[in-house]
């Protein structure tokens, strides 16, 4: 079983404003995501919250994904929150895909590739890459969990994409939505559909 972690803990500083909550083509950026991930074929969604907890999870719940608090989340890293999804995943899941909440404009399609590829190859480590740059949602199965797990602060999810480098499958992605997400007003304007 694939399972999906959204993060979407974060408070929104440079957008001003929940970038959850903002429309996207006739749902909120959340609810694309969550949709997105359905479609691709994710059999579990975990959405993890933080800042605008209410709001978020009120998103979440409408989309049948479950959801779990984050509570670190005013620490602003996103490492505490892969770790909450991690835990909050069912027994029977093999890997998770870390998606970003506030990703709306990836695509099925490129999610789904990275779900085949792992069913395909079986690697620990399955990540998307637009032009030789890696991109998210990445792909990180059971057997590398407790090293996440067991990270600390200041480490980040980079560091562990670093030191596993020569262990990644990469899947190319002939789009650049796996590169793009939402983190100021301008980026919202130019890319909101």
């Amino acid at each position: 079983m694939i399972s999906a972690i959204i993060l979407a803990a974060g408070e929104s500083k440079r957008m001003g404003q929940p970038k959850m909550l903002l429309p996207w083509g006739g749902m909120t950026v959340l609810g694309k995501v969550i949709t997105v991930l359905r479609s691709a074929g994710a059999e579990e969604i975990v959405t993890v919250t933080g800042g605008f907890r209410e709001e978020v999870e009120a998103i979440a719940n409408q989309h049948q994904s479950r959801v779990v608090f984050n509570p670190e989340y005013a620490n602003d890293e996103m490492l505490s929150s892969i770790q909450c999804g991690i835990g909050a995943l069912k027994p029977e899941a093999e890997a998770a895909l870390l998606c970003l909440g506030d990703q709306p404009q990836v695509r099925v399609g490129s999610v789904r590739r990275i779900c085949d590829a792992f069913r395909a190859s079986r690697s620990n480590l399955i990540v998307p890459s637009y032009q030789m740059r890696r991109g998210h949602p990445w792909l990180v199965a059971r057997p590398l969990w407790d090293e996440i797990l067991n990270m600390c602060s200041p480490e980040s999810p980079r560091d562990f994409l670093n030191l596993h480098a020569n262990k990644i499958e990469y899947v190319e992605i002939d789009n650049s939505s796996i590169l793009e997400d939402l983190d100021t007003p301008e980026d919202y304007l130019k890319f909101k559909p």
